[in-house]
């Protein structure tokens, strides 16, 4: 069985915890396909703490896991969110993610480090895993539920998210799309070195 061998050790037989791994009661069906599909889960090692997030096991493998261990322990919680990036506006996305999201993600959700912790990048989500974190609020994300953002708004914010996985990049380098402080610190240098060369130039002919 997919549970005694991948999780019950840490789990517990019953999903209610040891001393090795949380208690899954109530958690729901969102955070239990969240951990998997992105690869949190389960554990490999020291590796598997650090972004980008890949499954280790298949997606039927998942789906199992998904269906038993909400039985198990973790009915009762968000279950995985049907998003829809098509039905949502981008330009309202982009908004909504700059006012939630891009603090910690980065305004092209390329993640950074947060208070000496790693945010991982975004960009390679798949939508049900966008939906899946803001319902469930994975680690020191916060939750943000259906009355803090709708489901319309959830569609927006992934729509703008896989926007950002292909950027027209019509202005030239994009610096890795990690936001407006490196293109000033880049604009800065450029500035900053014209002004000395020009200051050499004026101080050889005078």
């Amino acid at each position: 069985m997919l549970y005694q061998q991948d999780c019950a050790s840490c789990h517990g037989e019953t999903g209610k915890g040891t001393s090795r791994g949380p208690d899954l009661t109530g958690v729901g069906e969102a955070a239990v396909d969240f951990m998997l599909s992105t690869g949190r889960m389960p554990k490999r090692g020291a590796a598997s703490n650090q972004p980008p997030y890949r499954p280790s096991l298949p997606e039927a493998d998942i789906k199992a896991l998904d269906q038993y261990v909400t039985e198990l322990a973790a009915k009762g919680g968000p279950t995985i969110p049907s998003v829809e990036p098509v039905q949502g506006d981008q330009a309202k996305g982009h908004i909504l993610f700059d006012e939630n999201c891009a603090a910690c993600h980065n305004s092209g959700g390329s993640g950074g480090i947060l208070y000496s912790r790693v945010v991982p990048s975004i960009t390679g989500a798949t939508p049900t895993q966008i939906g899946e974190a803001m319902r469930v609020g994975p680690g020191p994300m916060p939750v943000f539920g259906p009355h803090q953002l709708t489901q319309s708004e959830v569609n927006d914010i992934a729509s703008y998210i896989l926007s950002a996985q292909h950027p027209a990049d019509q202005g030239g380098d994009p610096i890795s799309h990690i936001g407006p402080a490196a293109e000033g610190a880049v604009i800065w240098l450029v500035a900053i070195t014209g002004l000395l060369f020009m200051i050499r130039w004026i101080g050889e002919r005078g």
